[in-house]
Formats: C-alpha cells, structure tokens, sequence
C-alpha cells in the first residue's frame, strides 16, 4: 500500500482526505486506484489518458516525469504527492524617478543608518559590506496584497535601497484579514499609496517607485528592466506566466510564491542558472477549474509565512549567502505545520527558456490563460462563455413579488451558506454539479448563483456540456443580492 498526499485545492474530490491509501506497483496504477476511489478527481488531474500539463507527481522530492513517468516503480514505502499550480489606455507610472545604478562600494551609510541597521551590521553574513549591497539593490514587487504586505514592510525595514511597487487596486474591507500593510482607515486608497506610506515610516531612506498600471505584455518588459530582482506576489494566472517569461527575456531572478486555503509554495526562478515556472507548470488550468483566493479563501496569516521566506530569498539573492531556493521548490502545509522540499529540473523543451525556445517576445497571456489577469465579478465573458444567460438581482427581485417563483440553484461550498442563502434554494457544491446534475431539472429556467457570479457560470459552461439549455447566471451572486436586495444578509 503506498499513500498519495492531497493538496488543499484537490481535497473537496476526496471528501476532504489530505492523504489517501493506494494499491499499485507504478505510478499510474496507484492513480488508478486512487480515481477508483474517488472518481471526481479524474477530471481535475486529468485531460483524456494524460496528466494535465498544470498537475505534476512527485515521489519523495523527485519529479516522476524525469524518471519513467507514469510507468515508474513504487514500493510501500514512498510516498506520492499531486502538485498542482495555485491560485489576484495608455501607461502611466507615477512618482517613479530616474533610475541610477550606484556600485555597492560607492554608497555610503550615514550615522543614523548605522545605528539602524546595527542587527545586521554584526552579523559577518552581512556587515557593512552587505548593508551596502542592500542599499545599493533595487526590487520590484509585483502585488501589493496579502504576499506584498509582508514582503514591503520586511524588504523596506532591512534596508533595501529602492523598492518599486505594481498595483491599480484600492484597499477594501475584504482584504484586511491578511493584507496586513493596510489599516481600517486605508479602505477606499490606493494601495500602492497605502503600502508606500507604511514603508516610509517604517525605513525613510527608501526611495518608493509606485506603478499605478496593470501590469501587461505592453509595459512588462520596460518596467522589469530596472530592477535586480522580481518578486511574484500575483494572485492570478495570466500575470503569473506574464512576469515568469519576461524574468526569462530579461535575465531577471523570479521570487515566486502562491496561497491557497492552508498550503503555500515558494521557489526561485532563474533560467541563467535553473528551470522557470513554465518548466514546471507548461500550461494554466483550464479557466474555472482552480478557484481564486477570492471563491476558496486563505487562512489570513498563510501570506505571512509565505511572503516573509519571498523576502529571506531575495535579500540572500542580494547578498550573495546561502543556497536560494533555484531549482527547489518548498511546500508549506499550514494545518499540517509541515515545509517539504522538492526538486526542479529544467525542462529542455521548455517554449521560454529551453534549447530551442519558441517564446522570444511576451504573448497575449489573458488569451493563453482563457481568463482575465485582473479578476472582476462583472468581466467580459470569453469565447467559451459565449450564449450564457444571465439576469440581474433587481430582476430576480421583481419577477420573486410578482409571483414567478423561479428554481435558484446555489452552487458555492457548505460552510458559505451559513454566511448568506437565498431562501428554497437548491444547493449542491460546484465540485459536485455533475455527478448530481440528475437533481438539476432540466425542463424549468434555473437561476445559478454563487458568491460573486464567477463559479455559478463556470457550473453552468459544465452543466451545458451535459446538454443543459435552461440555465441563467446570477449577476453579481448571492453578494450584490445582500448589497442591493437583502441588506439584512452579509457581503464577505
């Protein structure tokens, strides 16, 4: 018997199982048995007879891909682990100033910075002439949320000499479970004023470059450019491979970590020196199939852990000591207070930095990825979404007085109904609106709502691939019904 380790997002195939017991001489009999057991799961790992392209395996540390795949030979004792990737006109960057490469030994520390810095100064690890090579770098964080928050108070506090700053959105109330740079008084900012703000404070010898810009395959490249090291603090697809290919093009070091739930991941992308996350994650998930930390939530104090090793792993990359995590990745698991490492490899038929790439110039990531980089409620649909209905909750509101007592079917997890419900709705989970679809009716109009209206149109693009023609997607799910119809039930 041979035991198969379920990450977070897999888990609610699995009646909520982290590790599951298999029967199997190689890989793909244990995965065998292991979709014997839980049938759900073969739509999530697989496309077809193959692993998706975003779904690795690993046995131990080791990526099975780089021994004999599928066909590779396990005894009792090893320990398998699914990998999955996890899941936030013209340009105008404001108060950015000139750019000035000053050599480690041409910065000077002043008395009070010395005083500052003293923790770090009689460490020989670091000392004055470390101190200086901080001042003297240059960083970029991409995100200013819950990965950016730590990774800006924690970069500006040790000294690191310019910190630009990627971010368009304003502070909410929903973000401050975990985006701990922003304060109640904040909402409604700017973030990248609100995280500035606090960095100054904290250290006033920064100099603070704040893009107030999406960032994009159009200003990629000319932002990127500047800085020494990249740091990923993204929550979404399209801005994931976007950063990663153009650390590629430019011979940038890539600091990526990604949150969900209660697991967390955190490597060092470098193709100079190691594999890229393409190398590892060829291709997105299909668009819906991952949840955002938005629809699946994040245990507040998981971006903390993960953006404080993000900001150890840059300030060694800086310095020059230790073993940066390239070609390694560490897997966090928060409820099991467990870091497992696991090995890399560099992908010789990698498209952006393998023997013979066919990526030479950034792509339009939002059509690869099949989603938008920026998530919003109210996107624009794509060409998959094309034809799905949808209905506005004064709508819904007016037709309900009226007498018409349409079928409201809520397809977001359990433990979220105790938050807010729309009364009679019928409710079975996203994960599960297949294998139930016999208790969907077919021959009534059904209102399919959600949280946000993200999930409940991803069911209905699954449920019309069953053959389902009378479904209606809730604009603004079960959020904007409490905000504009039911002021009596939470917004979250």
């Amino acid at each position: 018997m041979t035991t198969i380790k379920i990450p977070t997002p897999l888990r609610a195939y699995t009646g909520g199982n982290a590790e599951i017991t298999v029967q199997g001489a190689t890989v793909g009999a244990a995965l065998d048995d292991l979709l014997r057991q839980h049938p759900d799961l073969k739509a999530q790992i697989y496309e077809g007879d193959r692993l998706r392209n975003f779904v690795n395996v690993f046995i131990g540390d080791e990526d099975v891909r780089y021994r004999d795949g599928m066909d590779t030979d396990i005894s009792a004792s090893d320990n398998l682990r699914i990998i999955p990737s996890i899941a936030g006109g013209a340009e105008h960057i404001a108060d950015r100033q000139p750019m000035e490469r000053i050599a480690p030994e041409d910065v000077t520390l002043s008395h009070d910075e010395i005083s500052r810095y003293s923790r770090h100064l009689i460490m020989p690890e670091v000392g004055i002439q470390g101190q200086r090579k901080l001042k003297a770098a240059s960083v970029l964080l991409i995100g200013t949320g819950g990965l950016g928050s730590p990774l800006a108070l924690y970069l500006a506090a040790a000294g690191i000499g310019r910190i630009g700053l990627v971010d368009y959105d304003v502070v909410d109330e929903t973000n401050l479970q975990r985006q701990v740079i922003h304060y109640t008084s904040d909402v409604g900012k700017l973030k990248l004023d609100s995280a500035a703000a606090k960095m100054s404070d904290i250290n006033p010898y920064l100099v603070i470059d704040k893009h107030n810009v999406p960032l994009t395959s159009e200003n990629a490249l000319d932002i990127l450019k500047d800085y020494d090291v990249i740091i990923d603090g993204t929550d979404n697809f399209p801005t994931r491979y976007l950063v990663n290919d153009a650390c590629v093009l430019l011979g940038k070091p890539n600091v990526y970590g990604s949150i969900f739930r209660f697991e967390g991941q955190l490597s060092v992308f470098d193709a100079k020196r190691g594999p890229c996350y393409r190398c590892l994650f060829p291709e997105p998930p299909p668009p819906g199939l991952v949840p955002s930390c938005a629809e699946g939530g994040v245990l507040g104090i998981l971006p903390g852990t993960i953006g404080t090793l993000q900001a150890t792993e840059a300030i060694k990359l800086i310095l020059g000591i230790g073993k940066p995590l390239i070609g390694r990745m560490v897997l966090y698991d928060a409820l099991e207070m467990t870091f497992d490492t696991i090995k890399l490899r560099k992908n010789p038929e990698c498209p952006v930095c393998g023997e013979h790439p066919t990526i030479h110039e950034l792509i339009d990531y939002e059509q690869f990825c099949g989603v938008p980089a920026h998530d919003r409620s109210d996107y624009k649909v794509k060409s998959a979404e094309q034809g799905i209905k949808s209905i506005t909750v004064h709508d819904l509101k007016a037709r309900m007085d009226a007498g018409d007592q349409p079928i409201i079917l809520d397809v977001r997890d359990p433990h979220e109904w105790e938050i807010s419900a729309i009364d009679g709705s019928l409710r079975i989970p996203k994960g599960q609106v297949v294998v139930r679809a016999a208790e969907i009716p077919r021959d009534h109009e059904v209102i399919v709502h959600c949280k946000t209206g993200i999930r409940s149109r991803d069911s209905i693009i699954l449920l019309q691939e069953q053959g389902f023609t009378n479904l209606v997607n809730l604009k603004g799910g079960i959020n904007a019904w409490a905000r504009e119809i039911d002021p009596s039930q939470p917004t979250y």
